[in-house]
């Protein structure tokens, strides 16, 4: 209900007289609209671009979602569509919406117009003013914002440790152990690091676009030489499913069971990030309208996602129509990698797909521990540009970790993902009042800015008693 109520109060403010606000205290962007963007998308989209692209819409097509009736067989050709548009959900206008759309109204102007140091406390600023900034409120805020993000993202490096050595086991031979395991997030971690020192200017941008440009070229090489055709027909079909279904599927209340262990895992994982995403938005939209915001964080992002979704997933789905187990049984077998590569040696030039695919892979693990070290140094801070050794600690501190959980098992990452549903709780009740402060601030800016006439007060008519 959180996310439904962000998104639709950003929906209203950014095609509304409110959408030509400019934030940031600015006249105009600080970055290109490329750079804004790669930055925004590659950061919230991380491995789970990889991973799950390949492998949610697969266990969708299996076992059908219960939000899609019982009237659809699994792994029938009308599972296609019902998988494609729960995956969507899970990535769509409403997860992404609480990543800034929003909060990032409020963060901005608390920062820019108002002085405040850029930290999660921010998002409090309209209810408790600028005694927020020193009270023991504002710390306790901050640490179960922080607590959320360093939680998700030790969470991706140690499964990033895992699924990469078995990459390295199928593609070259290397041994799959705890060596390997650890080496790969040594290796991960000194790349965060090299790229953490130089800031949102040099590495994170570079990243983002080498990212965004890579991808493009995977996406454009499988829809050519690859099932072209499903692929696009899926996406429209899928669209017509999501959107017909859009608040069915959003308020979906029947099976409890399913829900906790799907809707509820992926909305509390961008809800667990959604303070730091928002500060990161905020940190990198400086000169930007409320309008070009939301449409970016909550409409591009979202489609750039299941457009993304629909090539890799889809492509997933062809063959295992065409051949019953081709991806679904090695997924079930070997997890989320072995989904990816089943999909990649079905194409042409399978090989060389694979490789592209685990480079792919890593460049966007690396851009989200390196944005994530980065907001996380903003919060302990409060400065939009943290000294070096702060961000580097960071980056040190969830290497360590992540190398601990990788000795203990596979297990202890899981229950650290799971760890982000229980953040999400109180970070939940932290974004809550955005959904009504957010409007106000957006009012007040409007008014500032004579985009809209500032409310004269209501003249009361004088009572005439007479001395009769």
């Amino acid at each position: 209900m959180l996310l439904l109520a962000t998104f639709a109060v950003g929906l209203f403010l950014a095609f509304s007289k409110y959408g030509n606000v400019r934030l940031g205290n600015a006249t105009e962007p600080e970055m290109s609209y490329f750079k804004w963007a790669a930055i925004v998308i590659t950061s919230g989209l991380g491995a789970g671009a990889i991973f799950w692209a390949a492998a949610e819409p697969m266990y969708y097509f299996i076992d059908v979602p219960p939000t899609m009736g019982s009237g659809i067989k699994d792994k029938s050709m009308a599972a296609v569509p019902a998988a494609m548009a729960q995956s969507f959900t899970s990535w769509g206008f409403t997860a992404w919406a609480i990543y800034g759309a929003v909060s990032g109204i409020v963060i901005m102007y608390a920062h820019y117009n108002k002085g405040m140091k850029l930290r999660p406390r921010t998002l409090l600023y309209p209810v408790f003013g600028d005694k927020i900034e020193r009270n023991y409120t504002g710390s306790v805020i901050d640490v179960f914002c922080i607590l959320g993000a360093v939680a998700g993202t030790i969470g991706t490096i140690g499964f990033f440790g895992f699924q990469f050595s078995y990459w390295l086991h199928s593609i070259l031979g290397i041994p799959d152990n705890l060596t390997t395991q650890v080496l790969s997030v040594v290796g991960l971690m000194i790349i965060v690091t090299i790229s953490a020192t130089t800031g949102i200017e040099k590495g994170i941008q570079f990243l983002s676009k080498l990212n965004v440009w890579l991808a493009i070229g995977v996406a454009v090489f499988i829809v050519l030489i690859g099932p072209g055709r499903f692929i696009i027909d899926t996406l429209i079909s899928s669209y017509g499913v999501y959107l017909t279904k859009f608040l069915e599927i959003s308020t979906f209340r029947g099976d409890n069971k399913w829900a906790g262990s799907w809707m509820l895992f992926f909305f509390g994982w961008f809800i667990g990030y959604g303070p730091l995403m928002g500060m990161l938005v905020a940190r990198v939209s400086k000169g930007r309208t409320i309008r070009e915001i939301f449409i970016l964080v909550s409409i591009v992002a979202s489609v750039v996602s299941h457009v993304w979704f629909t090539i890799l997933g889809g492509s997933g789905l062809f063959y295992e129509t065409k051949d019953s187990g081709a991806i679904s049984n090695p997924l079930s077998e070997k997890g989320l990698p072995a989904a990816v590569i089943s999909i990649a040696n079905h194409l042409p030039l399978g090989t060389v797909l694979v490789i592209v695919l685990l480079i792919l892979t890593l460049i966007f693990v690396i851009t989200t521990a390196d944005t994530m070290s980065f907001s996380i140094s903003m919060s302990v801070t409060g400065e939009g540009d943290p000294p070096k050794m702060v961000r580097v600690f960071w980056v040190a501190i969830m290497a360590v970790i992540s190398i601990i959980l990788i000795n203990i098992g596979e297990g202890s990452i899981d229950a650290i993902q799971s760890f982000i549903i229980v953040t999400a709780v109180p970070i939940s009740i932290i974004m809550l009042p955005v959904v009504w402060t957010a409007p106000k601030i957006a009012h007040k800016l409007a008014v500032a800015q004579n985009l809209v006439p500032e409310k004269q007060p209501k003249k009361h008519k004088e009572k005439i008693i007479s001395k009769d």
